[in-house]
């Protein structure tokens, strides 16, 4: 099943400086040496509701385990404070939804367990 890094990226002055530019440099061969692929990046162009200051990163990984591997890897450690030193991150790996996913299936199962 595959995981998804999503980061809530934010970037002070919106450009990122020689850090930031040398870790975009880096970043792309260390994903797909763990099978991970962009599928989005940059600034929404249509907040539909609340606030997104800066921009959104949606990586898609195999699975689990590749996420964290590729996360943990010396490769991503060794370029990882070009990120965080010179930027502001909210980053989380979520699962996709199993076969069969269905929101009626949640609503289910919460009022079975508000009974």
């Amino acid at each position: 099943m595959s995981t998804y890094l999503v980061n809530h990226l934010r970037i002070p002055g919106d450009v990122p400086g020689e850090p930031g530019l040398r870790y975009l440099e880096q970043v792309q061969a260390t994903v797909e040496a763990f099978g991970g692929t962009w599928l989005a990046m940059g600034a929404p162009d249509q907040v539909v509701e609340g606030a997104w200051p800066g921009s959104v990163v949606l990586i898609e990984f195999p699975d689990r385990d590749a996420a964290v591997t590729w996360y943990e890897s010396p490769e991503y450690q060794a370029i990882l404070p070009l990120r965080t030193g010179h930027s502001i991150s909210d980053l989380v790996l979520i699962d996709a939804v199993p076969d069969g996913f269905t929101t009626r299936a949640i609503a289910d199962q919460v009022r079975g367990l508000q009974q």
